[in-house]
């Protein structure tokens, strides 16, 4: 059977190291020009060495017995590590966020760079109609997209299926990043704020294990500031937000050898769904972390229970 998956973040890559296990034909398609998404990492050259920045995913958690043996597999290749100051189920790629996700894409059939424009139904099977003009066609379709492109996709083959979709909307996060030549005085690596502060997270990303450079900091907005703001200009938010964080840690901030902010859209999803969606009488398959819940390791879970019901 060949599959085509729309979408190589965690939860299409999951499902597609399943299905490859069980010998099915593998095809994955992603706008992006690689793997990570949300475990992306931000790299930026300055006079002290390179900066690293993990600007999406600060860390993720591992509690689920499956995923927990799939992180002790990257823990003993060395491409993860536990990052207590996080939590105590808290854990980082190493030396970057996306070294996991990459590993994964690294043993998959992955066209990047390859934008799905339109699924059609073929006879039998499905057609995907790519932005450079041309079409692959499979026999069974998964689509592992955040909800908000998970529902354009779906619209014209499975109406209902894309309004689930619609209703999964998810809030944004508005991030900046800050390396300095010094250290810190903050009392923590890892701070946590109220969803009526300005900073819902600072996180120290040098201290992280396997990080190298200058000191090195992620600071994440509430979902409530980062909606209020979400138009704003790109300067205006890096300085709001590094403001408050030196409200925070109650001292002034040292001028910064590199700043950037980044606005992620689509950032934390409003789980709708029991895991997954799957028809099988149309080769449909839907999963991602807006059917379970947000982060590294609901996506994951999602992916796998897709594949399982596929292979099942």
């Amino acid at each position: 059977m060949r599959i085509g998956i729309v979408g190589a973040g965690m939860a299409g890559l999951a499902c597609a190291e399943a299905l490859s296990r069980r010998n099915y034909a593998v095809q994955l398609f992603d706008k992006g020009r690689g793997p990570g998404g949300r475990m992306s990492t931000r790299r930026v050259s300055t006079a002290l060495g390179e900066a690293s920045f993990d600007h999406g995913a600060p860390a993720f958690t591992a509690r689920d017995p499956a995923f927990r043996q799939r992180l002790d597999a990257w823990i003993a290749s060395g491409m993860a590590a536990a990052w207590p100051a996080a939590g105590p189920t808290a854990y980082v790629g190493v030396p970057s966020m996306g070294t996991p996700i990459r590993h994964m894409a690294a043993g998959q059939a992955v066209r990047f760079a390859t934008r799905v424009l339109q699924i059609e139904a073929a006879n039998p099977g499905w057609r995907f109609v790519l932005e450079q003009g041309d079409a692959v066609e499979v026999d069974f379709a998964v689509v592992a997209t955040p909800a908000e492109q998970a529902s354009a996709l779906l619209d014209p083959i499975a109406p209902a299926f894309a309004a689930q979709a619609a209703a999964a909307r998810s809030v944004p996060c508005w991030t900046v990043m800050l390396a300095f030549a010094e250290k810190l005085s903050a009392s923590a690596d890892w701070l946590q704020g109220n969803e009526s502060d300005t900073v819902g997270l600072a996180a120290r990303n040098s201290a992280k294990p396997g990080r190298t450079g200058p000191e090195a900091w992620v600071l994440q907005a509430t979902a409530s500031w980062s909606s209020a703001h979400l138009e704003a200009d790109q300067d205006w938010v890096a300085n709001e937000l590094t403001a408050a964080f030196a409200d925070r840690i109650g001292a002034a901030l040292p001028t910064p050898v590199a700043r950037a902010a980044h606005r992620w859209r689509y950032a934390n999803p409003v789980a709708v769904g029991p895991g997954i969606i799957y028809d099988a009488h149309r080769q449909l398959g839907i999963c991602g972390d807006w059917l379970l819940g947000p982060g590294v390791e609901a996506a994951w879970m999602s992916g796998t229970s897709l594949a399982a019901r596929i292979a099942g």
